[in-house]
């Protein structure tokens, strides 16, 4: 088969890009990426030498190169995205533009070119839960405007299925961890200033709950969503492990035996979301997903990644 990537030198994208040439060796692969924030080519050096790779730089905004490429493929998988929700309060416009138009884009094209699509989302667009699980069918309830780009993107993909009848499935996650995230992002950003012995800002008390999931359980599930997931249907993929900010800050530290006393508390973001918290049995029971990796273990592979890059 023939995949497209969109945004395939970002975090999840590069570790999806892994996961298909595990799953299939001789699988055929062009990855799309305008190489903006979030996306490091060093992700994927390990492919110069996979010959069935080809990587194209440019931007999911542009039809032209999205018709071409959506053209020879058998399905999308739409990684590209602005993802930081800090970012998006503070200037929204590249998230409208990227998450919004660029899926637009990508909709044209397979409708133009009939082709399976595969729209990443998130739990964020669930909105605050005080208790319990978004599953599936919630209706959404976006706080931020990270979270309302994703929102609009799922009701564009929905539009699409009903009015065209667009082959597209969607998945949503909780929280990532794992090798190869930008730095920006929580984990690996608690670990570089401790390695640094720098201070570390925490929003509000940190008492914030996300749920944890390690980005290779994530890659699986989508990966399973393609081969299973049914058309019109979306999936919600959870590490079963919430737990609140402070939490992770410490947990780090003790980890680096680093001091506590490098943790520094400062004013909590604008519309700060308290709790995300997704519901998971659908995939499990539809497309025999769990995730397997333990919360700790992962946490040291992941802090292992990042202490062997600062070497």
């Amino acid at each position: 088969m023939k995949f497209f990537i969109t945004g395939g030198l970002g975090f999840i994208g590069s570790n999806f890009i892994f996961k298909l040439i595990e799953k299939d060796p001789s699988a055929k692969i062009i990855n799309l990426d305008a190489q903006f924030t979030g996306s490091n080519k060093k992700n994927l050096l390990k492919l110069k030498h996979y010959k069935n790779y080809e990587f194209v730089k440019g931007n999911i905004n542009n039809q032209k190169i999205i018709d071409k490429l959506v053209s020879k493929c058998d399905v999308v998988f739409n990684f590209a995205a602005e993802s930081h929700v800090d970012r998006s309060i503070s200037g929204p416009k590249p998230f409208i533009q990227s998450n919004i138009m660029g899926l637009y884009t990508i909709l044209e094209s397979i409708r133009k070119y009939p082709t399976k699509l595969i729209q990443i989302s998130t739990d964020e667009v669930f909105g605050s839960l005080r208790k319990g699980s978004a599953i599936e069918i919630d209706p959404l309830n976006p706080s931020n405007p990270y979270a309302a780009s994703k929102a609009a993107a799922e009701m564009l993909v929905k539009s699409y299925v009903n009015t065209y009848d667009s082959d597209i499935v969607i998945t949503r996650c909780t929280n990532n961890y794992g090798p190869r995230q930008f730095e920006e992002k929580l984990i690996p950003k608690v670990i570089f200033l401790a390695l640094k012995n720098k201070k570390i800002p925490i929003y509000g008390t940190g008492k914030n709950i996300r749920d944890w999931i390690f980005v290779d359980d994530h890659t699986e599930g989508i990966f399973k969503a393609f081969q299973k997931g049914k058309k019109g249907h979306s999936y919600n993929f959870s590490g079963s492990n919430e737990v609140d900010n402070i939490f992770i800050v410490k947990k780090i530290l003790s980890k680096l035996k680093k001091s506590h006393s490098l943790i520094k508390y400062t004013t909590d973001r604008l519309g700060h979301d308290f709790r995300y918290s997704l519901n998971s049995n659908k995939s499990k029971k539809d497309l025999n997903w769990k995730p397997i990796m333990n919360f700790d273990k992962g946490l040291d592979l992941t802090i292992d990644w990042y202490k062997n890059k600062l070497d």
